[in-house]
């Protein structure tokens, strides 16, 4: 029960990004880009304990926002932000390390659909592990 609230809230955070997203996302990128990995945290919080209907609609919503997040770090958006430099001077590593999170959400997306609970808590495990690399290598700490 409790990971169905957890999960309602992070749908219901979705479509509250989701509407008011692209004039967010033209003029500020960074609140954009922010919303969207606070909404990654607080799915990738609770997803570990979701099955079914809710594992899917939450690797979903993953497979969305990692689609989405390459493209909310425009050059010089960076200013003001804990995003270092290191981002657009290696612009390629850096859109890598979203891919392969976005692969596994796309596996966790299968193998939820599949009811796979095992392949669905090691593609949850690739996903944490890309959010920590890239925040060791491209945040300020």
């Amino acid at each position: 029960m409790k990971h169905s609230k957890i999960l309602t809230a992070a749908l219901a955070g979705a479509l509250t990004v989701s509407l008011g997203f692209m004039a967010i996302a033209q003029d500020n990128p960074h609140e954009a880009r922010e919303a969207l990995m606070k909404q990654n945290g607080g799915i990738m919080r609770s997803a570990g304990g979701l099955t079914g209907p809710e594992a899917i609609a939450a690797a979903e919503t993953l497979v969305a926002n990692f689609t989405t997040l390459p493209t909310l770090f425009p050059e010089g958006s960076g200013e003001g932000t804990d995003a270092l430099p290191a981002i657009w001077e290696n612009l390629d590593a850096f859109n890598g390390i979203f891919a392969k999170a976005k692969g596994g959400a796309e596996a966790a997306l299968a193998a939820a659909t599949a009811g796979d609970a095992t392949a669905y808590a090691d593609a949850l495990k690739v996903i944490g592990g890309t959010c920590g690399e890239c925040h060791a290598t491209y945040r300020a700490q």
